[in-house]
């Protein structure tokens, strides 16, 4: 679906997509490379080829819940409300797509988190 968007940036390892706490207004479709998500000084995913990234500022206003940093060189395909809106309201299997991601993102963070004893 991104293959020929036409807001594609071009990053060096190392780039600060975003940070966590920042205000966000835009995701990330990664075209080519690798970019690190990072919650203080753990990262906690690599996102690849095909995945997304930032996609939660979207969605609400709260600040980012964590920074983005690219792993490798990257092609990124920038998205920004406007565009994330149309897509979602013209293609819906497109938020389908975003929800199965934001679902297995959760439950990872689950599976992560410390169990309760009590």
């Amino acid at each position: 679906m991104f293959k020929h968007s036409t807001d594609v940036l071009e990053v060096e390892t190392g780039h600060a997509l975003f940070r966590e706490g920042e205000t966000g207004d835009t995701m990330f479709v990664v075209l080519d490379g690798a970019v690190d998500v990072r919650h203080g000084d753990t990262t906690i995913e690599t996102i690849g080829a095909g995945g997304l990234v930032g996609e939660l500022a979207l969605i609400d206003t709260e600040p980012r819940s964590a920074s983005a940093i690219a792993a490798t060189p990257c092609r990124l395909a920038r998205v920004d409300k406007q565009e994330f809106t149309f897509l979602v309201q013209e293609h819906p299997t497109f938020a389908l797509q975003v929800m199965k991601v934001m679902a297995e993102r959760l439950r990872r963070a689950n599976d992560r988190a410390p169990r309760s004893t009590g």
